[in-house]
């Protein structure tokens, strides 16, 4: 098994909470990782639909069989256990009795706040990181990154992108679309992921993607919030803390995976990225989503916003340390040119307490200019 980051920190979690979760999307290696650190515990998939039946029908005495603790895995299926797990816990508190996971957000959350608070820490696992499956030694185009994406099954499995996402798309809108929220059309609903998947870098604009798609504000509000919930994409946040008044305040739209978004837009090689309109969001989507990744495997929750006046000037991304800011600009191009600084400057003569300015871009090298920090995609 491909070592993961977010494994050291279910290690050291387990030490000191009664309950882990770790949540995520489908087929980001959730199961794996915690058979292979939770090995002496008993495994239980309620996936399965006679265990599921057990559960959900006599809560008390399924766990009545699991008293000292268990794997359980896709929790959000029989989500009522939470509050029978409770008592068990608070009989005979141990650390790392319980491991649960899940695919879905929506009731897995709300269910552990009410009814695991302070007993529970959780863990976000995303696809895997560039570093984790490249190593230190990239030997890959960048376009090649961004048409793959980092789904493990992808890689470790040496499967055709195109063939997997076009699995994965329909499989997780036939099963957890439905489950999440009753669509009716789920050809419309595909057609929506798809003008998401156009929109990748932009500001959220609902009522644009609801009349493009063909359905009600409220709906693409709805189906927006399924797609955060099973973490096929988020929302980038705006920062508006005194730098200026005429701000942005509308949220940008990421996926956490480029593979998926190319699939999405119908890119069918990595070739194809390189002249496609969409590279330099597709660029600065992954990027942003490495940053999540980093925080998550650490069991954080990352302070990521972005910046934008009303004058265009904009920041890709800003990083909230100790009450400082940290702006990074993004730049798909391999080549420096003066332009890609001028964000950076722009935003350094209005802000105070700026930690290391830094860009990004899709070139090789790594240097210093001007005071500020320049990073090749390779070197993140």
């Amino acid at each position: 098994m491909i070592p993961r980051d977010a494994g050291e920190t279910l290690k050291k979690l387990s030490k000191d909470y009664p309950v882990l979760v770790i949540t995520g999307p489908r087929q980001s290696g959730k199961t794996t990782l915690v058979k292979s650190i939770f090995s002496d515990r008993e495994y239980i998939s309620f996936e399965n639909p006679d265990v599921r039946e057990m559960a959900i029908s006599d809560p008390r005495g399924f766990l009545n069989r699991y008293r000292d603790g268990a794997v359980f895995d896709e929790i959000q299926r029989a989500p009522d256990l939470l509050s029978y797990m409770q008592q068990i816990i608070d009989e005979n508190i141990r650390p790392g009795m319980f491991i649960l996971t899940g695919s879905q957000q929506f009731g897995l959350i709300s269910g552990i706040t009410q009814s695991l608070a302070g007993r529970s820490a959780l863990v976000r696992l995303l696809p895997f990181t560039l570093r984790e499956w490249y190593g230190k030694n990239i030997n890959v185009p960048i376009d090649q990154v961004l048409y793959s994406g980092l789904y493990p099954p992808i890689h470790d499995r040496k499967l055709d992108p195109n063939l997997w996402y076009a699995n994965y798309i329909n499989t997780y809108i036939e099963r957890d679309v439905r489950q999440l929220v009753n669509v009716r059309d789920l050809n419309t609903f595909q057609r929506f992921v798809r003008l998401c998947a156009g929109r990748t870098g932009n500001l959220v604009n609902l009522s644009d993607l609801a009349s493009d798609c063909g359905i009600t504000h409220n709906t693409a509000k709805s189906w927006l919030s399924i797609l955060e919930a099973s973490y096929i994409i988020f929302l980038l946040s705006p920062y508006h803390k005194n730098f200026n008044k005429r701000i942005i305040k509308t949220p940008k739209l990421y996926f956490y995976d480029t593979g998926l978004a190319c699939w999405l837009l119908s890119i069918q090689n990595y070739e194809q990225v390189n002249t496609h309109p969409m590279r330099g969001p597709l660029f600065e989507s992954f990027i942003i989503s490495e940053y999540f990744k980093s925080s998550f495997n650490k069991g954080l929750p990352g302070f990521y916003y972005f910046w934008r006046d009303r004058s265009g000037n904009e920041i890709d991304l800003l990083i909230e340390e100790g009450g400082k800011i940290r702006p990074v600009e993004i730049k798909s191009g391999a080549t420096l040119n003066t332009d890609y600084f001028k964000g950076l400057q722009r935003f350094t003569s209005l802000a105070s307490d700026i930690l290391e300015p830094t860009l990004i871009y899709g070139g090789d090298d790594s240097l210093s200019h001007s005071g500020i920090t320049v990073t090749s995609w390779r070197a993140i």
